[in-house]
């Protein structure tokens, strides 16, 4: 069945985030131009949400009104001189008005908004009530369309909603949404759907769809992202470097090579997770965690990311996190043959791992084989599960690079880390699952197939809002 079409008309003073809204909900960040300068958008422009192929939504972002009290002035003198109500008055300065006249940008609103079902108020909770903001809401409440406010930026510490609800309320708006377009809430979005759905009965079908698609959406996005980060795990996992056990210099070069290999797949996963989520690099900076351009910017293998992450504990604490020799096929022994690779030059060897057998070590006689120790698999998976959290929250009308806080670091990691290490145990014995390895790389094997499904159950969990 065909749905109707909903025609949104996003209006507001100038600067109050309009454009920025319509960026969130299209998860846009090319739409429109959003700038902290006045009137940036200066004609109606439109967009639509397709839901199955379909167009379901047609969002117009509006100019700003920038002299509603000018207007109010000569509604109610234009009213009182053909003895009309203000819709009426409305509609008449609509039909003679030359706009190249003094009320253009308002009469490009009206225009727009009487063509539609109803209109998203836009309001910039950081600003105080104003005279012009009242004569707005005067305006648009006899424009005989539903208005919906939506109290933006109501994460600033300077945002004032209770102020904005009560003068809301004084012009017969009880219906409020509070919506941030910087500091996206899954909820605050499926609510704002939900009130427009609540005074526009003949589109209950449409809000409905677009409620189930935002909310599908949403987990189609979790599930995409652990699956990314999935795949990086279980190629670093079982990534295996084999060096001659002669001499330093090919293990110190074994070692650089290893950590050069996982530092290109992480960046690999970034980029992919940024797209993902519809970003660009560029939008991405932390104080605490720094990701510029798209890259890290804490080593994946200093001292300082796994304190940042909460990873240093017992050895580790005096190691880092750093790659380690999985299996010393010389001496035959089951340890990383710590002593072989220690000293500043290299940086130090932690952990221990299971091995795979007397048959390989047979057959590596000469030979080191190195990987990645469990402490670097750990820190690669907490520090992609921030990453994720932090985009999943991130509107996409903010002008500032994204910054993780301590909130995106609070999660029981030592937990975290044992069922994720646990889960990549199969994987550490698969070179042949590595799409960084030079031997034939194997996706469809029912063993990988089966610690990507555990793997993946987990990071849902850890990304669960």
């Amino acid at each position: 069945m065909k749905l109707p079409v909903l025609r949104v008309a996003v209006v507001g003073h100038t600067n109050s985030g309009k454009t920025s809204l319509l960026r969130t909900l299209t998860r846009d960040v090319t739409f429109g131009e959003v700038s902290n300068s006045a009137a940036t958008t200066r004609n109606v422009e439109a967009t639509i949400l397709v839901i199955e192929g379909a167009p379901t939504v047609e969002l117009f972002d509006t100019p700003g009104l920038e002299d509603s009290s000018g207007l109010l002035e000569h509604l109610d003198q234009r009213r009182r001189n053909i003895g009309c109500d203000w819709t009426d008055a409305i509609a008449a300065f609509l039909e003679d008005y030359d706009l190249r006249g003094k009320f253009q940008q308002e009469a490009k609103v009206l225009s727009q908004l009487l063509t539609c079902d109803i209109a998203l108020y836009v309001v910039d909770t950081r600003d105080r009530v104003h005279g012009k903001h009242k004569d707005e809401l005067e305006i648009l409440a006899h424009s005989a369309r539903p208005i919906l406010p939506v109290l933006n930026f109501v994460a600033n510490p300077e945002a004032k909603p209770d102020l904005w609800r009560a003068q809301l309320a004084r012009v017969n708006m009880h219906s409020v949404s509070t919506f941030d377009t910087v500091v996206l809430d899954e909820l605050s979005e499926l609510q704002l759907y939900e009130k427009i759905r609540s005074l526009l009965d003949p589109f209950k079908e449409t809000l409905d769809a677009v409620i189930a698609d935002a909310a599908e959406r949403r987990q189609a996005l979790r599930y995409a992202s652990a699956a990314l980060i999935v795949n990086l795990l279980i190629d670093a996992a079982s990534y295996v470097l084999t060096v001659s056990s002669e001499g330093e210099e090919p293990k110190l070069e074994g070692l650089e090579n290893l950590k050069q290999t996982l530092r290109a797949r992480e960046q690999h996963c970034v980029e992919a997770l940024l797209e993902l989520h519809r970003f660009q690099p560029g939008d991405y900076l932390s104080e605490t965690l720094p990701i510029q351009n798209g890259a890290w910017g804490l080593d994946l293998f200093s001292l300082e990311s796994m304190t940042e992450f909460g990873l240093v504990t017992g050895t580790a604490a005096t190691t880092g996190a750093l790659a380690g020799l999985a299996v010393d096929a010389v001496t035959g022994g089951m340890t990383l043959g710590a002593a072989a690779l220690t000293g500043a030059a290299v940086g130090g060897v932690a952990g221990a791992v299971t091995s795979r057998g007397r048959e390989l070590l047979d057959g590596l006689l000469g030979y080191r084989e190195l990987r990645a120790d469990p402490q670097t698999l750990a820190l690669l998976a907490h520090r992609q599960i921030a990453l994720v959290r932090a985009l999943l929250r991130r509107g996409h009308a903010s002008q500032e690079r994204l910054r993780l806080t301590e909130a995106d670091l609070r999660e029981d990691k030592k937990v975290l880390s044992k069922a994720l290490l646990k889960a990549l145990e199969g994987a550490r014995h698969h070179r042949d699952w590595s799409s960084l390895s030079p031997l034939k790389f194997i996706v469809g094997q029912s063993g990988r197939a089966s610690v990507e499904e555990r793997l993946v159950a987990i990071l849902l969990e850890a990304l669960r809002e």
